[in-house]
């Protein structure tokens, strides 16, 4: 019984998950307390160069340090963006990262709905239903 309640405490009750780049991956995780409170992981997830496993970083952020926290996130972002690096293309890894979602996407979809020709290969609808032949439609 015990175990249980451990295993539903650390377990996620919200979840984002953000790729940023080839190696690195930041989670944040809404998690529950003993006392059915709730707190915020903010956890990075780097790959080792070496391949063997990953570096996990994790930050605990309890809900009477949200705004706080948020407010001074928020200050330290816009002064990089406005005083120290005015002319950045913030917008460039978005666009990146959009981008090869999309690709992966239509990789993934073509290799579903890829089949490999045969002679014997009858097209089909998504449904299964087979598709007529060149035959069944010509005039």
């Amino acid at each position: 019984m015990d175990n249980e309640r451990n295993q539903r405490r650390f377990e996620s009750v919200f979840s984002r998950k953000v790729r940023a780049g080839k190696r690195r991956t930041y989670f944040f995780d809404v998690r529950r307390t003993k006392g059915e409170d709730y707190y915020l992981t903010l956890t990075e997830s780097t790959r080792k160069f070496n391949g063997d496993g990953y570096e996990r970083h994790k930050i605990f952020l309890y809900k009477e340090d949200f705004n706080r926290f948020l407010d001074n996130l928020q200050d330290v972002i816009d002064h990089i963006k406005t005083n120290l690096m005015p002319e950045y293309d913030y917008d460039e890894f978005a666009r990146r990262h959009e981008e090869e979602e999309e690709d992966d996407y239509m990789d993934d979809h073509m290799e579903r709905n890829a089949a490999p020709f045969s002679e014997n290969h009858t097209p089909k609808k998504e449904d299964g239903e087979e598709l007529p032949s060149e035959e069944d439609m010509s005039w």
